[in-house]
């Protein structure tokens, strides 16, 4: 359980026993339960002074999934309140039961609180605080003040302005003025006075609301408006523009809209009317949206405060419906051809070749995808030819032009070798070319005569004692293939010049990782960007989030799927001005595309792995940077603040279900996830004792928004 507690008076809980009386005569409840769009209750409106706030999310209350929530008030908005910091984590299996209590001082005026968990943006409400003695029921009273030069019969000549004002006596104040032009006009906020200069007479009606939300009576001003003394004799110039999206015979596509303009140089332009078919006249305010299937005329003119009327103009168009869109996915089609034995395995490798077609939908085939046992999809061009012994499975599917995806569906088959066992190779490596650390020789990654790839017999991901060791390993590998011929001299040289320059072996390298991040362009094009937000690309090889696009995302490695590992990678807080970072690394967590339960793919990392954060912010969020989000927190005081502007080291360790990790070289958090943990998952039927207890998964960095901005660069790997 983890609880935070703040105000400008007095913070407390009670920890190990419940409060049998509140310490102030005003207690405000506010309770939680299985929805995370809204409290279950909340009070609505309070006495200045001394108040007990309660927060309960409890079974009681309704919680019966174990869902945490918060119960947060705002104090960087200048449109509230902000002398109470109030910030209560509750979940029905804390050491409270979920209940907890906190001794507050409320000042008069509005209070804003929110749900500060990710995904819970609408549990939120304000708080209205009066003066003390009562609710404050008494609305506020308003007058009006036509001002503005007027002729004899008391018409304003030119324009006339409106100015409006409030008071309260009711004890909360003011809290907004409103207006609206004529009886059917929208009410708009009044924040100056209202300058009418259209000829004929006009109406303006008024309000006000208080901070306790009571609405005065409308009242209103009447009053006519007549032009200038002129001598212009030339009425307005009229024009008429359309829009809108149009089929092959220029026909507008369910809707067309027309917006009309005009300009006067003498005494300028009173109104703009138009009129639909044979029609009546109304007043042009807005562009004239036509939905209508049909044949349609619109008609318009302009009369200036001259009292010239422009002659009449028009426009013709046709509306269509739109046309029945392509909801059919494609169907798709396998076969898979090669030599069987008796069991009906395929011996020496299996072809695989997938087909679809778009007959019944109607906008063509756009793209065919497929993935090998497990592994993330990639464009079909060719039939997929699979040599490795062993079961396979092959999933397919294919995607039309307007977007519709088939149904994945899979092929199994097993592979076996005529007369050779599986091979023993050292390691496990199918990139197309041999790179020896992080240096491409650029030679073919070929399969040996031992049937292991020349990758695989490298053994760049061992821990060599010496360099001097490794490339002696690395020269006894090519003088056997070059004997085999699997080589030829120019790439024996080629991949011994990549060993020596990959370190391997000298002190202080990186032995044994894998760089998947090296800033280059062809290193970040192999991540993958889901949800909302975004990370660019820097001159200097690192990559920066929020740059353009808002929203909560990640950023995500597809390639591979990792079990027990080491993680090494750099972070910089790169928030403007005061503000701090926000971001974190997604580790052990399922392929996020097609997830049977989750229609926003950055979730599935956020609910089914596990999250290493990165926030120093001293508000808000409790988890802080080293935390696993949502299981265990570190806070500000335990592992200290992270110095904006430089880069920090971080290592993430995972053997089994242990955790560790490491900032600048200390041990900052350790973590055992073996259930009971004070996070519940959200679903019953997640796999696992606590529903995030995968044994292996993928990596990925989140974005949080525009604000928030975080760099990384230099990401390493290494299984353990």
């Amino acid at each position: 359980m983890m609880l935070g507690l703040q105000s400008t008076s007095t913070a407390q809980t009670a920890r190990g026993e419940r409060a049998e009386q509140p310490a102030a005569a005003q207690v405000l409840t506010w309770t939680a339960g299985n929805d995370i769009d809204k409290y279950t209750s909340a009070p609505a409106t309070a006495v200045a002074g001394a108040a007990t706030i309660v927060f309960e999310n409890s079974e009681a209350t309704g919680n019966t999934i174990g869902m945490p929530h918060t119960l947060t008030f705002v104090t960087s908005d200048p449109e509230f309140n902000n002398d109470v910091q109030l910030n209560i984590l509750a979940n029905p299996n804390d050491e409270q039961g979920g209940r907890h209590t906190a001794e507050v001082t409320l000042t008069p005026g509005r209070y804003f609180y929110h749900c500060t968990i990710p995904g819970h943006g609408r549990m939120q409400g304000i708080l209205v605080v009066t003066e003390g003695g009562g609710e404050d029921t008494t609305p506020p009273e308003t007058a009006a003040k036509v001002t503005g030069a007027q002729n004899a019969k008391g018409e304003y000549v030119g324009s006339a302005s409106v100015t409006v004002s409030a008071t309260d006596d009711g004890g909360s104040g003011v809290d907004g003025i409103q207006y609206a032009v004529g009886d059917e006009g929208d009410w708009r906020p009044y924040t100056a006075p209202v300058v009418v200069d259209q000829v004929g007479s006009h109406k303006i009606r008024y309000r006000a609301i208080d901070k306790a939300g009571n609405t005065s009576a409308e009242k209103t001003v009447e009053f006519t408006v007549v032009a200038q003394p002129s001598d212009d004799t030339t009425p307005p110039e009229t024009s008429a523009t359309m829009s809108g999206e149009r089929d092959a015979d220029g026909a507008y596509i369910d809707m067309a809209t027309v917006t009309v303009s005009a300009s006067d140089t003498g005494s300028g332009v009173n109104t703009i009317e138009y009129a639909v078919g044979s029609g009546a006249w109304q007043p042009y305010t807005a562009p004239v949206m036509v939905h209508q299937v049909g044949t349609h005329t619109v008609r318009y003119r302009a009369t200036d405060k001259a009292g010239n009327v422009a002659a009449e103009k028009s426009v013709e168009f046709t509306v269509v419906a739109t046309p029945p869109q392509d909801t059919t996915p494609p169907v798709t089609g396998v076969t898979v051809e090669g030599t069987k034995n008796s069991d009906g395995a395929y011996i020496g490798n299996a072809k695989v070749t997938v087909s679809a077609t778009d007959d019944h939908g109607g906008s063509g085939v756009d793209r065919i995808e497929y993935s090998l046992d497990g592994g993330p999809y990639i464009a079909y061009t060719i039939p997929v030819v699979v040599d490795r012994a062993g079961a396979h499975t092959v999933a397919y599917r294919a995607t039309d032009k307007a977007g519709n995806t088939s149904a994945a569906r899979t092929v199994t088959f097993t592979v076996v070798s005529s007369q050779v066992p599986a091979p023993n190779c050292p390691e496990y490596d199918e990139r197309l070319t041999v790179i020896v650390g992080t240096v491409d020789s650029g030679v073919p990654n070929r399969v040996t005569n031992s049937r292991c790839r020349i990758n695989e017999l490298i053994e760049d991901e061992k821990e060599w004692t010496s360099h001097a060791l490794f490339l002696k390993h690395v020269r006894t590998v090519l003088d056997k293939l070059l004997e085999e011929g699997i080589v030829d001299q120019r790439e024996f040289n080629a991949v011994q010049k990549a060993a020596r320059q990959s370190g391997i072996g000298k002190p202080g390298q990186t032995e044994g990782y894998r760089t998947i991040l090296d800033g280059s362009a062809e290193s970040f094009a192999k991540w993958q960007q889901v949800g909302g937000g975004s990370f660019g690309l820097n001159a200097d090889g690192s990559i920066t989030s929020g740059t353009t696009k808002a929203g909560l995302g990640m950023l995500w490695f597809p390639q591979r799927k990792y079990g027990d590992f080491s993680l090494k990678l750099q972070w910089r807080d790169d928030a403007p001005g005061t503000g701090n970072a926000n971001s974190g690394v997604f580790v052990r967590f399922p392929w996020v595309h097609d997830h049977p339960e989750e229609s926003r793919p950055e979730w599935v990392a956020i609910k089914y792995g596990h999250e290493v954060q990165v926030l120093d912010r001293p508000d808000g969020d409790m988890y802080k940077t080293g935390s696993v989000y949502g299981f265990d927190r570190v806070g500000l005081a335990g592992a200290g603040v992270t110095q904006k502007g430089t880069w920090n080291d971080y290592e993430i360790r995972v053997v089994d279900q242990h955790y560790s990790v490491y900032r600048n070289g200390v041990l900052i958090n350790e973590f055992d996830n073996i259930g009971g943990q004070d996070f519940t998952p959200p679903r019953s039927d997640d796999p696992g004792t606590d529903g995030r207890r995968f044994a292996s998964g993928y990596i990925g960095l989140q974005v949080h928004g525009t604000t928030d901005v975080v760099s990384y660069r230099d990401i390493r790997i290494k299984e353990l």
